[in-house]
């Protein structure tokens, strides 16, 4: 690939390079890299939202937003809380930071590894963190009673968890996580860090929010950036009782939210509906990316309910030299975990990608994994392997632990299909998954040699029946198919909507208009954007119809 790319970047120790640096740092490269780090929603938000966003600007732009109790009540609306148990933050780290300086007095503990925040903000401020490893060993899972039992042996006033957990995707059920709040009911403070819930699908009911209003010592952590894939705008709430929620709320300040974050809140009514099926095809990526990954051979996948999978290296191999070699040969941008507490430079945590994505991505690691020679791939490891063929898509969406808590590696497989990857396959709706959640059981096991994920972890099968759609009602996901020769995709969907697009041949150029990427890049040089001079207050009327105070645009 011709240009040049600084990868000093990639070697910050704190944390990964921002993209808009990573753009300054790069040269002559063929388009944007190919995102697997920064863990957004690639279908939320549509273009649709982007659009209305860019046509009103300059409004959001020259104007002073209003006070963060105006937002946080138009977002309680939306999702059914009460105003009074809501506080909004710039960002989920503005709350961290107030939580750590008004609730936080002597010692937290907190399961590592996990994000960095949790344990490098108390430490910062002269605060005891006790640190509980995960065991790599059981598929980083948490077991909540020796948690527990780590909390009283260290006498730690704080706890907190972050369900799912990240980096590896390990979720605790919503029955287990109300036990741990009733047994350290005598902390000053338990934070459950729900961030990435959203893209759970393990079971219909995941949040504790609504017991945190009801509980003296609890708080939930949510972030709107990370789940509505807009990080740039930086909001996140949390839920706390009222007294507690108050206490936080007092200490910031009265515009803490801009423009961008007032205008997004304020279109999510008309757009519940797009969010909800950009989770649901989110989670069928996610069944597939472990596929694909698990056909690397010695690569152990963790299976993840958050948007992102977290996979170890071979022995002997290197995170940070295939971060570096995946930048620089296939422009593919990935999170090397080394600089995680608990962690090492074996593993990373890759964002869930579209199927082509991450055939991009599984061709970059494979020319690593395995040495060159004669213009075709020769194993490093063991035996030389073929090309594996592609895994089946029939996994679970349910993940349950095996009786043996010892983790299984990958056999390298014995041959190698040498032809290239279909440019698209269509998609198909997952399997059910056990509807059992009385057990309580983590959900972060490593994954078995097989390529697909274990069968043998369910129980009898229901139907997949996500809360916000019809009790009963099963799902199947939306088809997807591509002519190469047409260089066009079409795709149906079940409410009886049907479409086509038009796209360059390459279908890793983020912003393309290949519907699987449908979404604007916001750093886009070629688009061309028309601004009028009406900086009048706008409306979301529908999906598809927008007016300026009246006059239909």
């Amino acid at each position: 690939m011709a240009g040049s790319t600084d990868l000093n970047l990639l070697r910050a120790e704190a944390h990964s390079p921002s993209y808009f640096s990573l753009l300054r740092g790069t040269s002559g490269l063929q388009g944007a890299p190919v995102d697997f780090c920064i863990p957004c929603n690639p279908y939320f938000p549509t273009p649709e939202v982007f659009e209305l966003l860019g046509r009103n600007i300059t409004t959001i732009l020259k104007y002073y937003p209003s006070d963060a109790d105006t937002i946080a009540a138009e977002l309680c609306s939306v999702l059914g809380l009460k105003p009074q148990t809501v506080v909004m933050g710039n960002g989920s780290t503005e709350l961290i930071t107030w939580i750590d300086h008004l609730l936080v007095h002597e010692s937290l503990a907190i399961p590592i590894p996990t994000f960095g925040r949790w344990t490098d903000q108390p430490m910062e401020t002269g605060k005891r963190v006790d640190m509980y490893p995960l065991p790599e060993d059981q598929g980083f899972a948490l077991d909540i009673e020796a948690y527990v039992r780590f909390i009283r042996r260290r006498g730690s006033r704080v706890a907190v968890i972050c369900n799912p957990n990240n980096p590896d995707g390990g979720y605790v059920s919503r029955a287990q996580v109300i036990e741990l709040l009733d047994t350290l009911s005598d902390l000053d403070l338990v934070v459950v860090d729900e961030s990435f819930i959203d893209f759970v699908d393990a079971e219909a009911h995941t949040s504790v929010a609504d017991e945190a209003v009801i509980r003296p010592n609890v708080i939930v952590l949510k972030s709107l950036g990370k789940n509505f894939g807009l990080h740039g705008i930086r909001f996140g709430y949390l839920v706390a009782n009222p007294a507690l929620a108050a206490k936080v709320r007092r200490m910031l300040p009265k515009w803490n939210l801009n423009s961008f974050a007032e205008s997004v809140v304020f279109m999510l009514k008309e757009h519940m509906r797009e969010y909800q099926d950009s989770l649901r095809l989110l989670a069928a990526d996610r069944r597939s990316m472990f596929q694909q990954l698990s056909t690397l051979p010695g690569v152990t996948v963790y299976p993840s309910q958050g948007n992102f999978l977290m996979v170890r290296l071979p022995e002997g191999k290197d995170g940070k030299a295939l971060r570096d070699h995946l930048f620089s040969a296939h422009n593919v941008f990935v999170r090397e975990c080394g600089n995680k507490l608990g962690s090492s430079s074996r593993f990373l945590r890759l964002v869930v990608r579209p199927r082509v994505d991450v055939e991009r991505l599984i061709d970059g690691m494979h020319s690593y994994l395995f040495s060159v020679g004669n213009g075709r791939a020769t194993a490093a490891i063991g035996a030389a392997p073929s090309r594996p063929a592609q895994a089946s898509q029939s996994a679970p969406s349910r993940y349950e632990p095996p009786a043996s808590s010892a983790p299984s590696r990958y056999e390298s497989p014995s041959s190698y299909d040498s032809s290239p990857y279909a440019a698209s396959p269509s998609y198909t709706s997952p399997s059910p998954y056990a509807a059992n959640s009385s057990r309580g059981e983590s959900y972060a096991t490593p994954a078995s040699p097989s390529a697909k994920e274990p069968v043998a972890y369910l129980t009898e099968p229901s139907t997949i029946t996500p809360p916000s759609y019809q009790n009963g009602a099963s799902y199947q996901r939306d088809s997807y198919q591509r002519d190469p020769s047409a260089g066009s995709a079409s795709y149906q969907r079940r409410d009886g909507y049907s479409g086509s697009s038009s796209y360059e041949p390459d279908p890793f150029v983020v912003g393309s208009d290949d519907p699987r990427h449908g979404r604007l890049d916001p750093l886009d040089t070629t688009a061309r954007w028309t601004f009028d001079e009406n900086t009048a207050p706008f409306n979301a009327v529908s999906d598809r119809t927008r007016r300026y105070d009246g006059r239909r645009s």
